[in-house]
């Protein structure tokens, strides 16, 4: 009778360490990274393809954090040559990366020190490349269970090389960059980014740019992202748009 007891007890003793260790919430991953494409096709009077590529890396861990975003757009049409001859080939393609790395300062204040470089390459448009690099101070100004709210600020150079005559124009910037991001519901998530690089020299180019997205979650590693894209450059050369816009609906990978 008393091995019986002693069996009883040791039996439920494990059954409870077993739920206890269920119940434990399971650690978060310190490295995540997906990927995503979107494609276009059009044939008939005239052929034309897009296709929008994407790769996100976040690493989260103690005290930093860092993040790395490539984009990648490819316009493909029909274009009539000097000889008249149609041909399918590229007229348009840009792409940009972007990487930024945050130091937790003070955990119960949620502020930080960052470093931040972008680098962005387009065929169209008034520039070949432009790219900047910052690093200064910021820190979570909101949180609840469902949104959270970022901004920081900080001095930095920007380089823009102008396509028709290559000139390098290097200038002095203060950076601003907000992150806002909330849970709609279960599966549904928004994001807004906004940055500001602005030259304050009289005849310079500030450049801002804004992004909303919103991402469906279809399975639990396979999401629907529709993202539109804003920006704005203050000094161009005649005959070109200062201000791009760009949307665009995608399938994104998460792994």
């Amino acid at each position: 009778m008393t091995h019986k007891v002693i069996a009883g007890a040791l039996v439920g003793l494990s059954l409870i360490g077993a739920s206890a260790n269920a119940a434990e919430p399971a650690e978060k991953p310190a490295i995540t990274s997906s990927a995503e494409l979107g494609m276009l096709f059009k044939t008939g009077n005239k052929k034309s393809a897009d296709m929008k590529a994407g790769y996100d890396f976040k690493y989260e861990k103690d005290l930093w954090r860092s993040t790395l975003a490539f984009d990648l757009l490819i316009k493909k049409s029909d274009v009539k040559g000097d000889d008249d001859v149609v041909r399918f080939e590229t007229s348009d393609q840009k792409w940009t990366l972007e990487s930024k790395t945050n130091y937790t300062l003070d955990k119960a204040q949620k502020s930080y020190m960052y470093g931040n470089f972008d680098y962005e390459d387009s065929r169209t448009g008034n520039f070949k490349n432009q790219s900047s690099i910052s690093a200064g101070w910021g820190r979570e100004w909101y949180k609840t269970s469902i949104a959270s709210f970022f901004a920081d600020f900080g001095p930095g150079y920007k380089r823009d090389v102008l396509k028709e005559t290559n000139e390098a124009k290097s200038a002095f910037i203060m950076q601003a960059q907000a992150l806002y991001l909330r849970k709609i519901n279960e599966n549904v998530e928004f994001k807004q980014t906004l940055s500001a690089k602005y030259a304050p020299k009289s005849g310079e180019n500030s450049k801002y740019t804004a992004e909303s997205q919103i991402t469906t979650k279809l399975i639990e590693t396979l999401q629907l992202k529709f993202s539109f894209r804003v920006d704005h450059n203050t000094v161009v050369q005649s005959g070109v748009e200062k201000t791009e816009t760009a949307t665009a609906i995608t399938l994104v990978y998460s792994f």
